[in-house]
């Protein structure tokens, strides 16, 4: 990471924007984890036009990397090297348009479940139970409660790294499982989603049950980052969840320094309070490890995990299928 000149002068080399550029900028205290090192700059673009600015006039060396609210998301404690793009207010905008809702990138799902449910549309209750944004909820295909974006996607709008706007359809985004073929250095800014007309004490009552569920059965109160690995389609997992395998290898209330497998659901790890992001990943790799030794299964990351490890830190070791 630069020391905190150099981050300075990184901003003396970047285009004009209307947006705001800060240095060396701290990533744990927007992470849910709350850990990791600091950007060296990151850039809140005001709109689309204004991200669309800087890329396309960014140096071709400066790497770029882009964040939502940090729900799942590990920053390694070293930081992130070049520029952490972070798309604010001038995304957020919801709007119904008939049966369908139109939403920025930096929405949070929850905020366009309640749209939906304001506009009497049913469909995206789901979304009410995923911890994040539209726009990585596009990358990822995410899902939780029986619906994935997958379901409900009718297009997307992004931003390729050098700052031309396409417009996607699902086709074109090929999403599977937790996995969209959308190039890594391309920016989801807008989506638009699919519902139909419902009734609104219906709708209301399947978010309501949604956080029971939620809270009844993960821990959403403490550090944690959501769900750490994808549920497996591999043969040796026998329809198990990843939950499923992780409890079987015994790994329940697993620590390694200040990071703990959940006791209350074992596909979340935790920060109980003096974590590095080393412990935890070096806890995730344990668990996958455990896990590959007690059912042949390689667990694969759901967890976004970016930047370099501190100075002199160890990267742990990933498992991996022989």
């Amino acid at each position: 990471m630069m020391p905190a000149g150099q981050s300075q002068s990184l901003i003396e080399r970047l285009p004009t924007v209307r947006g705001r550029y800060t240095a060396s900028a701290d990533l744990a205290k927007i992470t849910w984890f709350r850990v990791g090192g600091p950007a060296d700059v990151t850039f809140r673009p005001l709109d689309r036009d204004d991200l669309v600015t800087f890329l396309k006039g960014r140096p071709s060396d400066v790497p770029v990397t882009v964040i939502g609210v940090g729900s799942n998301l590990l920053v390694r404690d070293g930081g992130v090297p070049g520029v952490v793009i972070r798309l604010g207010r001038g995304f957020v905008d919801i709007r119904a348009e008939g049966d369908e809702v139109v939403s920025g990138a930096a929405a949070l799902d929850l905020n366009v479940a309640r749209a939906a449910l304001d506009a009497r549309l049913t469909g995206l209750e789901f979304l009410s139970g995923i911890p994040g944004t539209i726009g990585g909820a596009v990358r990822m295909n995410a899902g939780a409660f029986g619906g994935e974006l997958s379901d409900v996607l009718i297009s997307a709008e992004a931003v390729d790294g050098q700052g031309h706007v396409h417009q996607l359809t699902p086709a074109d985004l090929h999403l599977t499982y937790r996995h969209s073929e959308l190039p890594e250095d391309w920016i989801v800014t807008s989506a638009r989603l699919k519902g139909h007309p419902g009734d609104a004490a219906a709708i209301g009552a399947r978010m309501d049950e949604i956080r029971a569920t939620r809270e009844d059965s993960q821990p959403v109160r403490v550090r944690t980052g959501g769900s750490t690995f994808k549920n497996p389609k591999a043969p040796e997992a026998t329809g198990r969840k990843a939950w499923q395998l992780i409890d079987a290898a015994g790994c329940r209330g697993l620590t390694r320094g200040g990071a703990m497998v959940s006791e209350k659901h074992c596909n979340f790890l935790i920060n109980t309070g003096t974590a590095t992001a080393a412990d935890i990943e070096a806890l995730g790799e344990e668990v996958r490890r455990r896990v590959f030794q007690n059912s042949g299964v390689v667990l694969e990351w759901e967890i976004q995990r970016i930047g370099v490890p501190a100075a002199g830190a160890l990267e742990p070791v990933a498992t991996e299928a022989p």
